[in-house]
């Protein structure tokens, strides 16, 4: 059976109970369910933070989906064996920051595709800031995506519940713009998890989110790039965590 993803169920998910099913090279571990989101998936980074058991921690500093497990690196030898019990902690900060860009770069992708019929051709979330390339013809990009951007800083004043469930499929491929990742299907699964903010935008995706998008706050962008004739990409991050890496 592959891991059992709690961050999909409960993303505020701090700790956490496993079983250990198996351990690789001595540092790598494969637990029975877990709230370590694994990076780079999805285009998050990874989550980082600290495994429990038999009275020994064990700092996790990368969380690997392989296949469908989820595989978590450690600093050091693992010294437990298949069926114990676990207990693990996630940094919280780190994973917060993480859903909060995530949230907004929802809504960035909304606007832009709805307003101008633009396709998110790549990107990545991590604490300190994210980006994401653009698929933007007009000469006049910039203005297009810093317009953009201003208006996904107001949606996400207005405090709307962000929503998560899962579908069929079937259904699920059947509304629009579920899918705004350029050449890019969902799993080929049978129930797809559905992230919607309702009157915004509604996808197909597996990450962690925060609950409301007035817990994101204030955003910023950082850079403007243009890597092609099409593909055009921005640099963001939270207010608070620009000010503080800029503090000299």
């Amino acid at each position: 059976m592959p891991t059992r993803l709690l961050y999909q169920e409960d993303s505020y998910m701090k700790e956490f109970e496993a079983t250990v099913l198996r351990v690789e090279s001595d540092s790598k571990v494969v637990l029975d369910q877990t709230a370590f989101h694994p990076g780079p998936h999805g285009g998050l980074d990874t989550d980082t933070g600290y495994l429990e058991v038999n009275g020994a921690k064990y700092r996790v500093v990368r969380a690997e989906m392989v296949g469908g497990d989820v595989v978590h690196h450690l600093d050091g030898i693992f010294s437990a064996s298949p069926g114990d019990r676990v207990t693990g902690y996630i940094d919280w900060d780190r994973r917060y920051k993480m859903m909060r860009l995530h949230t907004f770069s929802h809504i960035l992708a909304a606007v832009l595709y709805e307003k101008h019929g633009v396709l998110v051709s790549g990107g990545h979330i991590g604490p300190d800031y994210a980006k994401d390339d653009f698929t933007i013809e007009s000469p006049s990009w910039r203005d297009v995506i810093e317009a953009a951007f201003k208006e996904s800083l107001e949606i996400a004043s207005r405090c709307i519940e962000v929503k998560i469930y899962w579908l069929p499929r079937e259904k699920a491929m059947q509304i629009p713009g579920i899918v705004k990742l350029q050449g890019k299907l969902p799993p080929d699964v049978e129930t797809l998890r559905i992230v919607e903010i309702p009157g915004v935008d509604i996808q197909a995706d597996g990450g962690p989110h925060v609950r409301n998008t007035c817990e994101i706050g204030s955003v910023v962008i950082t850079k403007l790039e243009s890597k092609g004739r099409r593909r055009k990409r921005v640099y963001y991050s939270l207010e608070d965590t620009f000010k503080e890496s800029n503090v000299s």
